[in-house]
């Protein structure tokens, strides 16, 4: 039966305290603390992160297509699961298709994912005004879903919808931020189709909600949601944490964000209702696995509370709306960069999205690949090796505090790779203050920067979490 039978979830690496707000505006804010994408990430690379996760613990499966939602897409008309298809050194021959706009494209992507033995990427940063709710209680993350037929961790026994057309929330394109008309209309709205959705699945799958081991509910609608958990009629403990507290309501993804949680702890042949509120109710029900333990036994497996614990919620309020583009700050006095040309970039995907390296017959890997042997001078004799997973360790560094960049200063550094390759790269998420030589780093994917509205993509280099 087809499944989930791999999946992964990415939460960037800084955090607000939402008392920032209050303190900053007087007013808003509240307590907890809500995740954010950094200066350099966007849904795209958000969205290959969470793809790499899923990818590395899934053996080797290769899925025929990727689906990839988001509210927020880097790119209009152009394809954004393309970027995500080569950061992941996907085969060309894998369907790459887009479904982003409205909220319930998330479950879409899922859906669609679901029926074609694929993978769903969901990927989204959620903002508001200042001091609004939307700001507040907003989150950034983004989670992939790989479906297969064999070695399933989780199948679906039933599923139901319930659709029905009203404005509860808007956005029309060109707008950064979000319209909601009053939580007790969206109450109103959803509760009924909250209850239609969630019966009808239950009765298909001959469940009652007493023998429900887990509940998701989730939605923008924080009344609406909160009236459909007590409805649900579940026992208190099985209520899925939502992350409000900690990460925000990370829209789209949010779902499965909640399910990989679950999918974390869960013991093989338990039951999990889903219920996503958007636009509608789509409701999924699925049993849990024998295959669940030995996943998560997988050498370097961390969780989605694992991740969360190795984030900052040390973000300042002023970088956070600079971030956002909420606040227009004085540039650096340096020349702005190039915009990226087409023609350049597609010779180089290879490099700069699949981060290719290239091995000459001595074994000595060249940064970035190249065509002649710097041991040998022979031609045309090199390997391809993917660098993207190769962990590497400072050799010296430099804090530049006059580079153009969004977040200054920028920290360069030359890491040595294992096993061979040395290259100069950009350092994120980090304290420059506390970078060393010798220091373990990984790769991240992250947008440069954006010039004449081309995004220019690129791999980084990250502390490595626990070193």
């Amino acid at each position: 039966m087809t499944g989930i039978v791999s999946y992964g979830a990415y939460l960037p690496y800084w955090r607000l305290q939402r008392g920032a707000i209050g303190a900053a505006l007087g007013t808003g804010g509240g307590k907890g603390s809500r995740s954010v994408a950094s200066f350099d990430e966007d849904t795209t690379s958000m969205g290959v992160e969470a793809g790499r996760i899923a990818l590395a613990r899934a053996g080797g499966v290769v899925p025929p297509s990727l689906w990839f939602a988001t509210t927020d897409p880097a790119y209009l008309d152009k394809t954004n699961a393309n970027g995500i298809h080569a950061a992941l050194a996907l085969p060309s021959s894998v369907t790459a298709i887009d479904m982003i706009g409205g909220l319930r494209s998330g479950f879409g992507a899922g859906f669609a994912a679901y029926a074609n033995r694929g993978m769903a990427v969901l990927s989204d940063i959620r903002t508001g005004l200042p001091g609004g709710s939307d700001e507040a209680n907003g989150g950034d993350a983004a989670v992939a879903l790989l479906f297969g037929d064999e070695g399933a961790l989780a199948e679906p026994i039933a599923n139901a919808s319930a659709t029905a057309e009203f404005t509860d929330r808007w956005r029309v394109p060109g707008e950064p931020t979000s319209k909601v008309w009053e939580e007790r209309f969206g109450e109103y709205a959803y509760l009924p189709l909250a209850d239609e959705a969630i019966s009808a699945a239950l009765k298909s799958a001959d469940l009652t909600a007493a023998d429900i081991d887990h509940v998701i509910v989730t939605g923008m609608q924080t009344r609406a949601v909160a009236a459909t958990r007590k409805s649900v009629g579940a026992k208190p403990e099985a209520l899925a944490d939502d992350f409000s507290s900690t990460v925000g309501n990370t829209g789209a993804a949010h779902w499965a964000l909640m399910l990989a949680d679950v999918l974390d702890r869960a013991r093989p042949n338990e039951t999990i209702l889903m219920a996503v509120m958007a636009d509608g109710c789509d409701v999924v029900i699925w049993r849990t696995t024998a295959a669940l333990p030995a996943y998560r036994d997988q050498a370097g497996f961390q969780s989605v509370r694992d991740r969360l614990a190795q984030t900052n919620d040390g973000l300042t309020y002023a970088k956070f709306l600079t971030w956002k583009g909420q606040l227009r700050r004085e540039p650096p006095r340096r020349p702005e960069p190039d915009r990226p040309a087409g023609p350049p970039a597609l010779r180089g995907t290879e490099w700069k999205y699949g981060f290719f390296g290239s091995v000459d017959e001595a074994g000595f890997v060249h940064l970035p690949p190249s065509r002649v042997s710097m041991e040998s001078g022979a031609i045309d004799s090199m390997t391809p090796k993917r660098m993207a997973d190769v962990r590497a360790t400072i050799a010296t560094f430099t804090i530049d505090r006059l580079a153009y960049s969004m977040s200054p200063p920028v920290v360069a550094v030359i890491i040595d790779f294992d096993g061979g390759g040395r290259m100069q790269a950009e350092l994120t998420d980090v304290d420059p203050e506390l970078v060393k030589i010798g220091d373990r780093v990984e790769m991240t994917f992250r947008r440069l920067y954006t010039q004449d509205g081309i995004h220019n993509y690129f791999w980084k280099a990250r502390p490595v979490a626990g070193d």
